[in-house]
C-alpha cells in the first residue's frame, strides 16, 4: 500500500513539473516562466485538429508528414486517427486555436506492443516557446505509464528541431540519407510518473474549460455590442 507521505511527495513534484518553464529544443534552457497546459484530445476535437494541420505552411507539412501533404491527404489522416488506441495531445491558446499538437501512435503489431511512435507540429506564430519539447515530454510520460519501453521518431534528416528534441531527451539518432530515426528507451512507470500525468491532465482540462467559458463570454459581449450599435444607429437615423 502506498503511504500518504509518498502520495503527498509525488503530488508536489507533479505540480512543480507542470509549472516549470518550457524548454528551447536546441538548448534545453528555460525561455519564459509560463504554465503550458497540455491536454489529451478526443474525437470532439477532430475539426480543430484538421484546422491546425491545414494551417501548417507547405514546408511545415513536408517536415511533419515527410511529403507535401495536400488538404485532402490531411483530411484522410485526421479521419484515420484512432482515439481508442493512440493518444493525441494539444496546446490551445486563449482563442481556442490549437497551436501545437502531438500524436503518440502505439504499435499494432503483436511483436512491437511495447513501442510507440511520436509526431509533432507547431504553428509558425507559436514557435520558439519550447512547445515541441513539452509535448514530447508529455507523450513520453504517458507512454511510460502505458507500459511502452521504447518511443521512436521517424523524421526527415533536415527536421533538425525534432531531432534535437529527441537527442536532448537522450534518444539515439540514426541517419540514413534523407531520413533519420530516433530511438528513446523508457524506464518503467513509477508513482511520480503516474501522479505527474494525473495532475497535469487535470490542470489542463480545467484550463481548457476556462478558455471555453472566456471565449463564449467574449463572443456574447461582442454580440451585445453589435446589437447596441445597431439600435443606436437606427435611433440616429430616425431622429435625423
Amino acid at each position: 500500500m502506498i503511504s500518504a507521505r509518498k502520495l503527498i511527495k509525488a503530488s508536489y513534484y507533479a505540480a512543480k513539473d507542470f509549472f516549470r518553464p518550457p524548454l528551447v529544443a536546441h538548448t534545453r534552457s528555460p525561455v519564459v516562466a509560463v504554465m503550458v497546459p497540455i491536454r489529451s484530445l478526443g474525437p470532439s476535437h477532430t475539426e480543430r485538429i484538421a484546422q491546425h494541420l491545414r494551417s501548417l505552411t507547405p514546408a511545415d507539412r513536408y517536415l511533419r508528414f515527410g511529403y507535401m501533404a495536400s488538404d485532402a491527404q490531411i483530411e484522410r489522416y485526421v479521419a484515420g486517427l484512432n482515439f481508442e488506441r493512440d493518444e493525441i495531445f494539444g496546446i490551445y491558446n486563449r482563442s481556442l486555436e490549437l497551436i501545437a499538437m502531438a500524436h503518440l501512435a502505439f504499435a499494432v503489431e503483436a511483436d512491437f506492443t511495447s513501442c510507440a511512435e511520436f509526431g509533432v507540429s507547431v504553428l509558425g506564430h507559436a514557435r520558439g516557446r519550447g512547445y515541441g519539447a513539452r509535448l514530447f515530454d508529455r507523450a513520453v510520460m504517458h507512454a511510460r505509464n502505458e507500459g511502452v519501453r521504447m518511443v521512436f521518431i521517424h523524421a526527415l534528416s533536415e527536421n533538425t528541431n525534432m531531432l534535437n528534441i529527441a537527442r536532448a531527451a537522450g534518444a539515439k539518432v540514426e541517419r540514413d540519407g534523407s531520413d533519420s530515426d530516433a530511438y528513446l528507451r523508457l524506464p518503467p512507470a513509477d508513482l511520480d510518473s503516474r501522479m505527474t500525468e494525473m495532475v497535469e491532465e487535470g490542470l489542463a482540462q480545467t484550463d481548457y474549460k476556462l478558455k471555453v467559458q472566456a471565449h463564449h463570454f467574449w463572443s456574447f459581449l461582442r454580440m451585445m455590442q453589435d446589437v447596441r450599435r445597431g439600435m443606436r444607429d437606427a435611433r440616429d437615423r430616425t431622429s435625423s
